[in-house]
């Protein structure tokens, strides 16, 4: 693979194939920008409409319409012309420079594809990360059989497949009540669903409720629940989870009204909350802000999509958590942005043809903030118990981490060099926002003064022989063999 030539030259890359980076890519290659749209899997749909061209599943009534939506988005991006490199994983992304000949920035993108690495210059980038599972750290959450819900709803998408034995579905969050849906409809067990939303929640989230009762989302939501709630147990109040098993799950401990009790399991589901997967934008050094509200970081971007760092934007679920309806109309709004910073349209087109999107994007988000304060994940999940691993690279407890700083430890990074929590092959998708939550619960201060990880790029494990299959410049042999 080379990074010469006209292949490795685009004025946009859209980082990410979900509804985000599907929306973005089509609008701004079917304006004549050249659009380079890059993602790991082998196929578009991103995490929400993941295999929605190749998924085993084909009674439709089972992933329910929703996901069939994202099959309408492959359309426009095949006409647009914009290139579709699947497989391709994105490991740095530079800050730009802006000392090319020509006087035009440029950002050189790190990337691994067929078993090479590369470099790739644009223009212009849009990070459409989408989201990831909030880390749901319990007793026993390691153990064989615990999964995360959408782990194994990936495995339903992907391969048709669902549980066998004794299932139970833990935590809180519309993934899960989706899911306990979609198992329904495939005919799959479930023996029980441990809801763990917080009682407190509901009070706090009714001042809430009137902008819910507008959301696009209220019926088919209520209808949803509803029929799970008809046919399958459900156990709410749970304030406490472990999973026990000698080498494999095998029961899931739960207290309730200050009782324990245990149920057998064979697999356990955990969800509580997705949040930005905000990796890469951090390692590109883009602002980032805690979210008290949604209990997480967030990169911090204007309503276009831009960033601090000048030529990257964000789009979708990776800015802040809104569904998927709303990361298509916010990948549309930044690919006009964009378009605009390039010179390709003037600000008054921009903001013509953004109005529908916008307005789009305005109803998808309506009634969202109620979700988010109701779907609020409790204090005790999110800062466990001193035995609960929290680091699953590295294997450190939630004690380890509190002992760290009783010594002095105050924060994510000093962490790392106590503990090396956040320097696994996750570079700390799984632990930072525990690791967050533990320090500063044990400081008495707010996430927003602790912070998170500072990363470094690759932010994706990659080989030394990708590394050494990266093209070399005449400067490059001559510093390591004349210095």
């Amino acid at each position: 693979m080379s990074a010469q030539g006209a292949e490795f030259d685009f004025d946009i890359a859209v980082i990410g194939a979900g509804p985000a980076g599907l929306a973005a890519a089509a609008l701004a290659a079917s304006r004549g920008a050249s659009v380079v749209l890059l993602d790991e899997q082998a196929e578009p749909g991103g995490q929400i409409y993941r295999a929605v061209t190749e998924t085993p599943v084909r009674d439709r009534k089972i992933l329910g319409p929703d996901y069939w939506h994202g099959a309408e988005l492959l359309g426009p991006l095949r006409d647009s012309g914009a290139t579709h490199w699947p497989g391709t994983t994105v490991w740095s992304v530079a800050r730009p420079r802006d000392d090319a000949a020509d006087g035009q920035r440029r950002i050189q993108i790190g990337l691994s594809r067929n078993g090479a690495a590369a470099m790739l210059t644009v223009r212009h980038v849009i990070m459409a990360t989408g989201a990831l599972e909030r880390p749901f750290p319990i007793p026993g959450w390691t153990l064989p059989g615990v999964l995360g819900a959408g782990a194994a709803q990936v495995l339903l998408k992907t391969s048709g497949l669902v549980p066998s034995g004794a299932t139970v579905m833990a935590g809180s969050g519309p993934l899960l009540w989706l899911l306990a849906w979609q198992y329904l409809q495939a005919g799959a067990r479930i023996d029980a669903i441990l809801d763990t939303t917080p009682k407190e929640n509901w009070r706090a989230a009714l001042p809430l409720l009137p902008g819910f009762l507008r959301s696009p989302y209220l019926g088919k939501g209520m209808k949803l629940m509803l029929e799970v709630r008809r046919k399958l147990t459900v156990i709410g109040n749970v304030t406490a989870l472990r999973a026990e098993g000698d080498g494999a799950l095998k029961s899931v401990t739960y207290t309730r009204n200050g009782t324990e009790h245990r149920l057998p399991a064979d697999t356990l589901l955990l969800h509580q909350g997705v949040i930005p997967n905000l990796n890469l934008a951090n390692a590109t050094g883009c602002a980032q802000r805690w979210d008290e509200v949604q209990r997480c970081w967030r990169p911090t971007a204007d309503e276009w999509g831009a960033t601090s760092v000048e030529g990257v934007s964000l789009a979708g679920d990776g800015a802040g958590i809104g569904g998927a309806r709303a990361a298509e109309e916010a990948g549309r709004l930044a690919a006009l942005d964009a378009l605009h910073r390039l010179g390709r349209i003037d600000r008054a087109r921009r903001d013509e043809e953004a109005a529908p999107f916008r307005a789009a994007l305005d109803r998808s988000l309506t009634g969202r903030k109620f979700l988010d304060v109701l779907y609020s994940p409790a204090q005790a999940f999110r800062a466990p118990s001193d035995d609960t691993i929290v680091c699953r690279c590295e294997e450190i407890t939630a004690g380890a981490v509190r002992e760290a700083v009783r010594l002095g430890c105050s924060g994510p990074n000093q962490a790392k060099s106590f503990l090396r929590c956040g320097m696994g092959p996750c570079q700390g998708r799984l632990c930072g926002p525990t690791v967050t939550e533990v320090i500063a619960a044990e400081r008495g201060v707010s996430p927003a003064e602790v912070g998170y990880y500072r990363l470094r790029p690759p932010v994706k494990p990659i080989t030394l022989a990708e590394l050494a299959a990266l093209p070399k410049t005449d400067a490059d042999i001559d510093a390591v063999f004349k210095h």
